[in-house]
């Protein structure tokens, strides 16, 4: 906002940086504090005279009171001497920006009960009459008030307040010119808002009275329309609920006669559970009693465990104690110079026997391919296995007997090296020659000490393919006995066909054979005899249906052989089996695993006729897929 020419020809322009209300505290001498919204305008003047400068214009006025006015103008010099009495660190660029910082500040906690920054007009004179006031900016703490700036106004003179409402007249005229101007824009555009809107009032009055008669005509054909409908519809829904009514004591009836079906089969079924559930807790009973003796037996292997443990510690005390004595030993030795070469043939004895247990390891992965490949042997290597723990057993109590041996011995030389303390000459030549005795009997011990350990953990890798090998015989076991029974199922069918083959006519036994479905979910097809009527030689057909994978989950399936097998044994029948294919097999090899076509070519081979073998085919699997466990 430029300002009025000043005399002598000088120009000078003014910008408004600030022009806010501020809630200020007035205290006068010897009167109360008071509060009054003064506001306060900072302007920017620059004045352009022969030489350019800039001063800082600050203005307090009141909106309701005309007459108050206090001005401050700072320059450049003016700044430098308010800078050095009050200490401050700005410079006269930034202190309007810090200065207005201030007052927003003190805008900010003017609505609080304790603001922290506050503004106080401060008078000499007990009420604020022309005389200068001091604006101080002040921040309260709950120790002291700090007063951070303090300005100092002059009143405004005569001719400063007129040259101030002038210009506030001004300003009040602009903005009602404005806003008369405002008014008259207003008035025309309600006034063609008004005639508009008039206008299509009356078409839309038009239009209701128009569309009010079409929909009390409309209204008089509905309720015509409808009332015949209602009729017609009403009579329709009496006649649908008396068929409803019927249907309805129908369906009552039907589910009544189900009701009680459905109550008689649950009655039913509910017996058949009370027994289930008998069977249940018996076994039930029967399966604690076998978890309470394994868990005896799991206590005694426990204590075994134990006292294995407590055996290990006091054999690793006393090597403990053999350690120190060997090192008390090693001290004397070392005063001879002789360590260096006991450490370097001790770490070409351990390349050794790195060597050696990767040698071991090589040959226990050949091992394990070999047995893996040798699965039909396994019966034999049991018994070498048997053979060999024995002999390991042996060779460990002798390694023992070798081991005090060497512990004596090792006490003698000891005993014999303090005697001979005495001859310092002879003592060092045998000295050197014990030496190297002692470190080939350690030599010796640590060997046989690893070896013993190798030979250990051979024995415990022993034991538990023994016990797996166990366990795959008592499956095998229970797979010979359903096979057995299996067997005995099929001599009784076998049997029955031949008898019945003498009971019946010859025609009717050339025909196509009945099948005969097992118990077991097998299915038969009766011998057909040849062309030639050779009654010894049958072609019997064998179909194992896919329920015979159900045997091994079911090893208790009962089959009785009838009296039919006494028969045709008697009267001299081969097709009937012997006694001896019913015999337990107690070195027979575990059949775990085995499909369908196993059972129908391996298994049941010796049982059939030449022609109802199966084909090479399925008699060349390899043993491996009987054996997946190995």
């Amino acid at each position: 906002m430029l300002g009025p020419l000043p005399a002598g020809g000088s120009k000078m322009a003014a910008e408004r940086i600030f022009d806010r209300a501020v809630s200020v505290r007035v205290r006068g001498c010897g009167c109360e504090e008071r509060r009054l919204n003064v506001r306060v305008t900072v302007e920017l003047l620059s004045i352009s005279n022969p030489v350019h400068k800039k001063d800082l214009a600050v203005r307090l006025t009141d909106d309701t009171d005309p007459f108050f006015l206090y001005n401050l103008v700072i320059s450049e010099e003016d700044f430098q001497s308010l800078k050095s009495q009050q200490g401050l660190l700005v410079d006269f660029s930034a202190f309007p920006q810090k200065f207005i910082d201030l007052l927003q500040q003190c805008i900010q906690e003017q609505n609080k009960d304790i603001p922290r920054f506050l503004l106080q007009l401060v008078s000499s004179a007990p009420a604020l009459d022309h005389t200068p006031v001091s604006l101080n900016v002040v921040e309260t703490n709950p120790f002291k008030h700090l007063t951070h700036l303090s300005l100092k106004f002059l009143p405004g003179t005569d001719a400063e307040i007129k040259k101030f409402l002038a210009n506030c007249l001004k300003c009040l005229k602009e903005d009602k010119i404005m806003l008369e101007e405002k008014l008259k824009k207003t008035e025309e555009d309600l006034t063609r808002q008004l005639s508009y809107t008039q206008q299509s009032l009356s078409e839309k009055s038009r239009e209701l009275d128009k569309l009010k008669n079409e929909w009390a005509s409309y209204t008089t054909a509905l309720s015509n329309k409808h009332s015949q409908e209602l009729t017609s519809e009403k009579e329709r829904a009496l006649q649908a609920q008396t068929q409803y009514q019927q249907q309805h004591e129908q369906q009552k009836k039907e589910l009544e006669n189900l009701h009680q079906k459905s109550i008689q089969q649950l009655q039913n079924r509910l017996s058949e559970l009370e027994i289930i559930n008998k069977d249940l807790t018996e076994r039930r009973y029967k399966g604690d009693s076998t978890v309470r003796e394994l868990k005896a037996k799991l206590s005694g292997l426990e204590d075994e465990c134990q006292r294995a443990k407590q055996e290990v510690l006091s054999l690793r005390r006393e090597n403990t104690t053999l350690d120190a004595e060997c090192h008390e030993k090693e001290k004397l030795i070392n005063q001879l110079q002789t360590r260096v070469a006991v450490l370097e043939q001790e770490i070409k004895d351990k390349d050794q026997l790195v060597t050696r247990t990767k040698e071991v390891l090589d040959a226990t992965q050949e091992q394990k391919v070999i047995l893996e490949e040798s699965t039909e042997e396994k019966q034999r290597h049991i018994e070498k296995l048997e053979t060999t723990i024995k002999s390991l057993s042996a060779e460990l109590l002798k390694a023992n007997e070798i081991i005090k041996k060497l512990q004596g011995d090792l006490k003698t030389l000891m005993s014999k090296l303090k005697l001979k303390n005495t001859v310092t000459i002879q003592q060092e030549k045998l000295l050197a020659e014990k030496e190297e005795k002692l470190q080939k009997e350690q030599k010796e011990s640590q060997e046989m000490g690893q070896s013993l350990r190798i030979k250990e953990q051979e024995v415990c890798k022993l034991q538990e393919q023994l016990e797996s090998t166990i366990q795959k015989l008592e499956e095998s076991k229970q797979l010979l006995k359903t096979n057995e029974n299996v067997i005995t199922w099929l001599n009784r069918q076998l049997s029955e066909v031949q008898m019945a083959k003498k009971v019946d006519s010859p025609a009717s036994v050339h025909a196509a054979g009945r099948a005969a479905v097992s118990p077991l979910g097998m299915n038969f097809v009766e011998p057909m005899h040849s062309k030639t009527g050779n009654s010894q030689c049958p072609v019997s057909k064998v179909q194992l249906n896919s329920q015979l994978s159900k045997l091994s989950r079911c090893p208790d399936a009962h089959m009785v052989p009838t009296a039919g097998h006494t028969a045709n044994k008697e009267n001299g029948d081969p097709l009937g089996l012997e006694s001896k294919y019913l015999k337990k097999k107690d070195d027979s090899i575990p059949l775990r695993g085995l499909s369908q076509n196993t059972l129908n070519s391996e298994y049941l081979r010796p049982y059939l006729p030449a022609k109802a073998q199966p084909s090479a085919k399925a008699a060349s699997t390899p043993a491996s897929a009987y054996f997946p466990g190995s």
